[in-house]
């Protein structure tokens, strides 16, 4: 019976023998360490189609940037984006003393982590022109180096054939960049409307970084033209978005895509199945919008009715958000709840008088046009 008391001290005499020999001095203080995951961020399926959140213009040191190609993967893959691309400036270099001019390398630098991390990388480049007539993305492109490196304004149309060889999607980059330092850039140039005409327009950067381009929108609405939203990043992106806080994310662009693939992608650019997101703003044809909050947005049978005295009986309602999307309603036609904010995820209560089968309301967090949001029947049941 005496011998359990023994045998206990000479075990814990051993642990503590061993636990001596591991501790070096060195005391892990883990709990500080940013937690190694990633976020998701929830759009449910809109007819079908896969909403794929993409950033398709984006810098390293590569040109005027200033992170490694394989932070923006870390960046991309931590904030739940499902593609990106490179566009680097082609006759912009300033780190050119330090690192080493070659418009592919960011790219192929990439390419294995990006597949590590499930990232789709899109290949491109920025034909950065002087403004008029600007800057222009093109995205799968094959090489990068072909273009032409100059600031002869006279070699601009070189440079849009070039990406034209190479079969690349084209759009105009932040139409409106130096509205206030260049009279008359912020137009609809001859320059470009021989772009569009010629078939070598094919988007429009709508929404760049933090600023809302209104007439870009307006002039990919009246030419068809595909609605795009980036963020253009140079720094990290924790330094210009407190992504650190709940909710907040980068600009981005929603692409409907039949699959998860680069292919994919490419055939949702082409026919122009995007919405914009930035802050708490949707940016797009009304269709895709409206098609978004349909998906995102459901409002439930009435769970509790009350009188109300001089009117008529008050019916309630559960108003739900099943997205990270984020959407403001103003009542513009009824008898019911006048606002009402529904944050990412979440629910509201909305009231409404008896003998109605419908609400009407205008989502300021929309824009189907410059100065148009879109508007919504709520049915009720």
């Amino acid at each position: 019976m005496k011998k359990k008391p023994i045998l206990l001290i000479v075990l814990l005499s051993f642990i503590q023998i061993v636990h001596g020999q591991q501790d070096n001095g060195v005391m892990s203080l883990e709990e500080f360490r940013f937690p190694k995951k990633r976020k998701s961020i929830v759009v449910p399926n809109v007819n079908g189609y896969q909403v794929l959140k993409c950033d398709f213009h984006m810098h390293t040191v590569f040109t005027d940037g200033h992170v490694w190609p394989n932070v923006r993967i870390q960046e991309a893959w931590k904030e739940g984006l499902d593609a990106i691309s490179f566009t680097e400036h082609m006759e912009y270099n300033p780190h050119h003393q330090d690192v080493r001019v070659d418009h592919n390398r960011s790219h192929d630098l990439a390419v294995e982590p990006a597949k590590e991390h499930n990232i789709i990388l899109v290949k491109g480049t920025e034909i950065t022109r002087q403004t008029p007539p600007g800057h222009f993305n093109a995205l799968f492109i094959e090489d990068a180096s072909g273009f032409i490196e100059s600031n002869d304004t006279t070699l601009d149309q070189q440079a849009i054939d070039k990406a034209v060889d190479q079969k690349a999607f084209i759009f105009w980059n932040h139409p409106g960049w130096k509205a206030k330092q260049i009279k008359g850039s912020y137009e609809w140039i001859d320059f470009v409307d021989k772009m569009y005409r010629d078939k070598k327009l094919h988007g429009i950067e709508v929404v760049n970084g933090l600023g809302f381009h209104k007439k870009a929108l307006d002039w990919a609405l009246d030419r068809d033209l595909t609605i795009i939203g980036n963020t253009d990043i140079h720094n990290l992106i924790a330094h210009d978005y407190d992504i650190a806080r709940d909710g907040v994310h980068r600009t981005m662009t929603l692409v409907l895509a039949k699959d998860r693939s680069a292919t994919a992608i490419r055939e949702a650019l082409d026919v122009g199945r995007t919405v914009a997101w930035s802050s708490k703003y949707l940016f797009g044809k009304e269709e895709h919008v409206r098609a978004m909050f349909e998906v995102c947005v459901s409002l439930s049978e009435a769970y509790h009715e009350k009188p109300n005295k001089g009117r008529d009986t008050i019916r309630y309602y559960e108003l739900r958000n099943n997205s990270d999307l984020y959407f403001e309603l103003e009542l513009t036609k009824g008898k019911g709840t006048k606002k009402i904010t529904l944050y990412p995820m979440s629910s509201q209560v909305l009231t409404a008088d008896t003998g109605q089968t419908s609400l009407t309301y205008q989502l300021p967090s929309t824009y189907i046009r410059s100065d148009k949001h879109l508007s919504v029947d709520l049915q009720l049941r």
